[in-house]
């Protein structure tokens, strides 16, 4: 009985490092449905009002939440691990078109389970300019559906104005995430016009 115990408990184990070794180097496997591959717990749902959040941030400002951006979009994304090379990418990506979100009124920020001193060093190194948060217990990547074993995975999440969530993006490619994000959030933004144009 005991030694059936230990084998169950040994096959979770060994499929949880699995599915965090397999995220951690951002493989994805081509013919996953998004629901199928959301294993870090159950995503919020699209169109319904974003999860809240208050968390520690590497920018001198103390905590960031939610509610700081409200009237503006928010490009929420979760990461893995600071100074790891898929995230670098991903982190280089979203600083080379910062200006481009900001002329969509649209902030960038990152979260993953390093610390408030990592983020900054990272930030440093990279010469990124958007908040990084620091969401060490995991509190935040949970009610997001994205934190696997002792990290965050690699989700994107595009918060409206009114802190609405208006797109999931999973199985996520660092190098070419940033334009994918942008091509989404203008046909978002296009939509969100016209309703309030058709509302007026």
């Amino acid at each position: 009985m005991i030694t059936l115990i230990y084998r169950r408990n040994l096959t979770r184990i060994l499929i949880l490092a699995f599915f965090s070794l397999m995220t951690w180097l951002n493989f994805t496997p081509p013919d996953i449905t998004p629901t199928a591959i959301a294993l870090g717990g159950k995503l919020p749902t699209v169109n319904q009002l974003a999860p809240t959040f208050t968390l520690p941030t590497n920018t001198g400002e103390g905590n960031i939440s939610l509610a700081d951006f409200r009237g503006h979009w928010v490009v929420l994304y979760f990461y893995p691990k600071d100074f790891t090379s898929g995230c670098t990418i991903e982190a280089r990506r979203f600083q080379q078109d910062l200006p481009k979100y900001l002329e969509k009124n649209t902030r960038i920020v990152g979260v993953s389970a390093d610390s408030v001193d990592s983020h900054a060093k990272f930030c440093d190194s990279q010469g990124l300019k958007f908040p990084l948060l620091a969401d060490t217990d995991g509190a935040v990547s949970k009610a997001y559906g994205s934190w696997i074993g002792f990290f965050s995975m690699r989700h994107t999440f595009i918060i409206d104005p009114q802190g609405t969530l208006r797109e999931i993006f999973l199985g996520v490619n660092p190098n070419v995430h940033s334009q994918e994000v942008l091509a989404r959030l203008v046909e978002l933004q296009k939509t969100s016009l016209e309703l309030s144009l058709n509302e007026s």
